[in-house]
């Protein structure tokens, strides 16, 4: 079903204008078609409906309608009106050109198209007439001065600090070496042999027990005579740990043969064997085990 006109619908209609009379014989002329008549009569001509050309060009039907009528409205401006014109001239077998330019001459003609050779011009001397930044300039120059100055005042400061840094640095490296080669050198493997002054410097209120792991590495866990726990680690060879208490302190010795014990500032002399674990509590005074 078509919503177009049909060709038997859109039959010629008499052209009722007034004659113009013709210039060189005076004689009365009926004047040509317009753009929109002479598209509407050759498509009823080619036996075509407003569907059949809208399908055929794919211009909208309403837009078909309204250039049909002269009214160039919808097409959206001169431009998309010649546009139109020429597809549908095409479609129905008319030259485009004639009735383009027709459409020019009713509308005030094509408009001149603006040169563009001005418009280069402009664009390419315009650089030459701006003047130099010295806005820019100035900033940059001020950007150098306060850099120049805040240069020179911190390279200044460097330099002293420096100098006073050498000063102060070159005494303690001299007391540090004078120091360090005025130290006794500590002897590889201390063993301190009992003596009356040791057994006197021992505080005689408490006990105190010293584990040193003289022969190798060995795990030591030592309790107060509350049962606290006071170490439970591994000494490794070399390493010595104190342990003191108001009346008592208990030893397990993982590794007893690695381990020399000085108890109140006095060396026990026990027989310990390499491996075998001890348990061990002594007690205030002369030692012994408890």
């Amino acid at each position: 079903m078509s919503i177009g006109n049909s060709p038997e619908d859109e039959r010629p209609i008499a052209d009722v204008s007034p004659a113009v009379p013709d210039e060189a014989d005076d004689a009365p002329r009926e004047p040509g078609p317009s753009v929109g008549r002479a598209l509407q009569q050759a498509r009823i001509a080619a036996g075509l409906t407003v569907d059949d050309i809208s399908t055929a060009t794919r211009v909208r039907i309403a837009i078909v309608h309204a250039i049909e009528a002269d009214d160039f409205a919808p097409c959206g401006g001169d431009v998309y009106a010649r546009g139109h014109i020429r597809t549908l001239a095409k479609a129905v077998g008319l030259d485009p050109a004639e009735l383009v330019a027709q459409f020019d001459a009713d509308h005030g003609g094509r408009p001149a198209p603006t040169p563009a050779a001005p418009l280069f011009e402009a664009e390419r001397i315009r650089p030459e007439r701006r003047g130099p930044n010295w806005t820019a300039a100035m900033v940059a120059a001020i950007v150098a001065v306060i850099g120049f100055v805040g240069f020179s005042f911190v390279k200044g400061g460097d330099d002293g600090g420096n100098e006073a840094s050498v000063a102060e640095g070159a005494q303690p490296s001299a007391g540090e070496t004078a120091s360090a080669s005025a130290k006794p050198k500590k002897p590889a493997d201390p063993k301190p042999e009992p003596s009356d002054s040791a057994i006197a410097a021992a505080p005689r209120d408490k006990v105190t027990v010293k584990v040193t792991a003289a022969d190798g590495r060995s795990w030591i866990s030592a309790q107060d005579h509350n049962g606290r726990l006071l170490f439970d680690d591994i000494l490794e060879q070399g390493d010595s740990k104190t342990f003191q208490d108001s009346e008592k302190v208990k030893l397990v010795l993982g590794d007893a043969g690695a381990i020399e014990l000085y108890v109140n500032g006095k060396k026990i002399e026990d027989d310990f064997q390499p491996g075998a674990v001890e348990r061990l509590t002594y007690t205030k005074g002369d030692p012994q085990v408890g």
